[in-house]
């Protein structure tokens, strides 16, 4: 029987699989890079992985047969898909066994009971004897239950947007299936003879009582052998598989709450009622000649559910179900909070705002170069507008007014001196190459991957080392101050290996020109920092010239995986997964 029910999941979880493979026309990293750079209104779908879930409980049946508490057991499996954030399906494979003894007696219409449906033959031979017997008797059922099913569920754990990922999952589900049982009766005893002398039992009509029930359980006990010989009525006309099996479309309906233990992990505790038109789970459609009515049997099954996430956290994310289907945005949106206001105030009308401007309070009609600062086309240290003569031959003493101390007339090599100096100021010198302004890039959180809108930066540190070809630049990765210490190390160092690589493939930049270093959370920009964007702001790669005592860092052992860069890892290393991480 459950070879037959494995089957039939697998059928209806390939066919699922199947149709979803065929409906992917898009690859998520394509649709995002193009949300990312504007060209799209909604980001792509991530990639999450699938779902298996191992189960095990209480299972009962509620019948006619009065049940044993605890009444069984279950166990079971399930395969489940987020369809998007707060709905996916879930493929259900169910095996239990449920008990009952009953303590109240069962007799025939003739005295006074309603115990046997008149006529019952066949398979139910063991019940004939007890139409003669006025002790009655005492119901004792086992029967072994089955099915395979196909759920929707709906969970609303994410829909409360605090947070990038939920730990709590409250959810229902509702779905379809087939099922199967057997019901086996213990009627007779070891020499296949009717128990007799039930009524000696002791408080036999004491069932009204709990303990007058438990002392009837324990004598039933006793005197019945324990083994169930006697199969079960079966519902005649109905599908079965081999004129044998006999298969009932069942309604299942659940209700749980789950929590998550890690990224790979979840624990859940989920209550599940499957119902059918199927009343002879106990092996009994009727309870007495008066109570023939024709309500079904209904299978109750708690249970606790251990989820295990499938696939590689390099290429999938979480279940759709544990994520904040709103983190893009407001990632998003914190990153623009995060950018200063453009302002155009120009506080000395030099033309050069004062975001930009490095010398905020040049005089009127000075002028400036493109930092602001008042020309001194003549490098006297005199600038052009206090200079009586703003264009001194070069290797002269000069007044305080700027004009050079000529002992004589101006020779060749004057006006030689004069050209090269002007010509010079227009070549990069190799002492100016110290003078650059190199940026600095920032990281979501949990990611090392370089966000677009820092490209730009990247180019320009690139340009940089083109234009000074001997500079040496040091490249330091930073995180916030949250997680272990540990952690926040290996993930400073992928940040900076990261930029590392990228300048090395995009700009053909010798990797001997850069020094890797990093610091995790121990050298924060925002001391103490509680706001998310003052975590924003540590999450960085800085960029400076190289000073003597600077050096590579050797990869530290909880250094994680290259991830989402584009481009080729010097060292191989590997990422490994904390359900706090990614700081």
């Amino acid at each position: 029987m459950t070879n037959k029910i494995f089957t039939l999941l697998l059928m209806v979880l390939f066919g699922y699989n199947v149709i979803m493979a065929q409906t992917e026309t898009m690859t998520t990293s394509d649709t995002e890079q193009s949300w990312r750079m504007g060209k799209t209104s909604y980001s792509a779908k991530p990639k999450n992985a699938w779902e298996l879930g191992i189960h095990a409980g209480h299972f009962f049946i509620d019948g006619d047969v009065d049940r044993t508490i605890p009444g069984g057991f279950g166990l079971g499996l399930h395969l489940r898909k987020a369809i998007h954030y707060t709905f996916s399906l879930r493929g259900e494979l169910f095996y239990g066994r449920a008990y009952f003894k009953d303590p109240q007696r069962w007799t025939t219409g003739n005295y006074g009971g309603g115990l046997i449906e008149e006529g019952s033959t066949g398979n139910f031979q063991g019940w004939t004897p007890y139409k003669t017997i006025p002790d009655g008797w005492f119901p004792s059922v086992r029967t072994t239950y089955g099915y395979v099913a196909m759920q929707g569920v709906l969970n609303i754990g994410n829909i409360l947007f605090h947070k990038d990922r939920n730990k709590w999952n409250w959810y229902v589900a509702l779905g379809t299936g087939l099922s199967t049982h057997k019901a086996e009766l213990d009627l007779l005893d070891a020499s296949g003879n009717p128990y007799t002398g039930l009524a000696a039992i002791s408080n036999a009509n004491d069932f009204n009582t709990k303990a007058g029930r438990k002392a009837i359980v324990k004598d039933i006990k006793a005197k019945y052998d324990g083994t169930y010989e006697t199969t079960g009525f079966k519902k005649a006309g109905i599908f079965r598989l081999g004129d044998e099996t006999n298969i009932h479309v069942i309604f299942t309906g659940a209700t749980g709450v789950s929590r998550k233990i890690s990224k790979r992990l979840n624990l859940g505790l989920e209550h599940q009622v499957i119902a059918s038109d199927n009343d002879y789970l106990d092996g009994i459609m009727f309870r007495t000649a008066l109570d023939a009515t024709n309500n079904a049997d209904i299978s109750h099954y708690t249970n606790l559910r251990l989820g295990i996430n499938l696939g590689s956290f390099d290429k999938v994310t979480e279940p759709l179900y544990w994520l904040n289907p709103l983190d893009a945005t407001m990632n998003d949106i914190a990153a623009l909070k995060q950018r200063p206001v453009f302002d155009l105030t120009d506080t000395d009308g030099d033309g050069v705002i004062d975001m930009l401007d490095q010398e905020v309070n040049t005089p009127a009609g000075a002028a400036v170069d493109t930092r602001g600062i008042a020309l001194d086309s003549d490098s006297d240290g005199i600038p052009d507008y206090k200079d009586k003569e703003p264009y001194s031959p070069p290797g002269y003493v000069v007044s305080k007014d700027g004009v050079a101390d000529v002992k004589c007339c101006i020779t060749m090599d004057d006006v030689n001196k004069a050209i090269d100096a002007k010509a010079g100021s227009f070549r990069a010198k190799s002492d100016d190459c110290g003078k650059w302004f190199l940026p600095m890039i920032h990281f979501d959180l949990d990611k090392a991957n370089i966000k677009p809108e820092f490209y730009g930066h990247l180019h320009h540190v690139a340009s940089v080392m083109k234009m000074c070809p001997n500079t040496c630049v040091t490249v330091y990765g930073h995180t916030d101050q949250r997680a272990s210490n540990d952690y926040n190390n290996g993930l400073s160092y992928n940040r900076a290996e990261n930029v590392v690589n990228y300048l090395v493939s995009q700009y053909g930049i010798d990797r001997s020109r850069f020094k890797l270093m990093y610091g995790g959370e121990d050298s924060p920009m925002v001391a103490n920092s509680k706001k998310e964007k003052e975590h924003y702001m540590n999450r960085r790669v800085e960029f400076r010239l190289c000073e003597p005592t600077d050096a590579d860092m050797e990869r530290p052992s909880s250094s994680f995986s290259t991830k989402g860069t584009g481009v080729k890892s010097t060292g191989s290393s590997r990422f490994i997964g904390n359900k706090n991480a990614g700081y």
